[in-house]
Formats: C-alpha cells, sequence, structure tokens
C-alpha cells in the first residue's frame, strides 16, 4: 500500500526544491484516507451518471439530449476522482505529458463537442457520435497509464481486423 501511494503521489520521482509555500499546501492537504475516500465518491458518481444517461436513452424526445449530458457528467466526474490521488496539478501536468497529449485534446474535445450537439446543434446522431469518439478517447488515455497497455491494444486490435 506504501509503494502505491509513493507511486501515486509522485514521490518516487525525484525530489523538487521544496519552499515555504510547499510547506503550507502539504500541512493542509488531505490525508491518504481522504483521497482514497474522495476518489471512490468521485467515480461511482462518475459512474452511476454515465448509468443514468444510458438509462435515460430510450425517453422520448430529450432521451438523446440526457444521455449525452449524463454520460458526458460522468466522464468528467470519473477523470475528476483521479485528481483526488494524484492532486490537481499533477494530473493536469500527466494529462499533458507527450504520450498523453493526442488522448487529451480529442476527449476534451469530445466532451466539448458532445453538449453542443446536444445543445446548440441539436443533432442527435451527431451526439452519440461524440459520446462514442469520448468513451474511445477515455479508453486510450486510461491505456496509457498502463505499462505497454496501448501496444496490446493496438496489437489485439490488428489481430481482430486480419
Amino acid at each position: 500500500m506504501d509503494k502505491l501511494k509513493s507511486v501515486l503521489s509522485g514521490q518516487d520521482q525525484e525530489q523538487e526544491d521544496r519552499g515555504g509555500l510547499s510547506d503550507v499546501i502539504d500541512a493542509s492537504s488531505l490525508s491518504w484516507g481522504t483521497r482514497v475516500k474522495g476518489f471512490i465518491a468521485c467515480f461511482a458518481i462518475g459512474v452511476l451518471c454515465s448509468i443514468l444517461g444510458v438509462c435515460l436513452l430510450w425517453v422520448p424526445r430529450s432521451g438523446t439530449t440526457l444521455f449525452a449530458v449524463f454520460y458526458t457528467l460522468g466522464n468528467v466526474a470519473s477523470l475528476g476522482s483521479t485528481m483526488f490521488l494524484m492532486g490537481p496539478v499533477k494530473q493536469c501536468k500527466r494529462m499533458f505529458e507527450p504520450t498523453r497529449l493526442i488522448a487529451t485534446i480529442v476527449m476534451i474535445l469530445c466532451l466539448g463537442l458532445t453538449l453542443c450537439a446536444a445543445f446548440w446543434w441539436k443533432n442527435k446522431g451527431l451526439a452519440l457520435i461524440f459520446c462514442l469518439l469520448q468513451f474511445l478517447a477515455m479508453a486510450w488515455y486510461s491505456l496509457s497509464f498502463i505499462p505497454f497497455a496501448r501496444d496490446a491494444a493496438k496489437k489485439c486490435f490488428s489481430a481482430c481486423l486480419s
């Protein structure tokens, strides 16, 4: 458990020059147990919103819009849950590392375009396409945190196509 805690908090990487402001931030930060509880709660809310969105898909007239909104909120909450473990600044830095940059941009773009398609353009088909792209971008982004997972996914996908 201590190894997981040190990896997620980034303590196994080189230590940065710590100043007075860093000590204040550390003194007011959440405990590890509180961070794990926050992660679980936020992730559960995200999963529930996504499931609720899928259930609302078949509501007459506004079902697709409700699906797009709840599915997008679920993805944002699930992504935000990891900020409890790493902290918001470290999470943002890791999101925009070169290995995750394209997946992050596509994911954020699809989150916004899903809501635009649902509310402003009122195009249900486009909203569903953006939700699918949102899912794929989130999956590709998530795989980037697991060593060699992207390579395995590429090999599996190419094996299925051939």
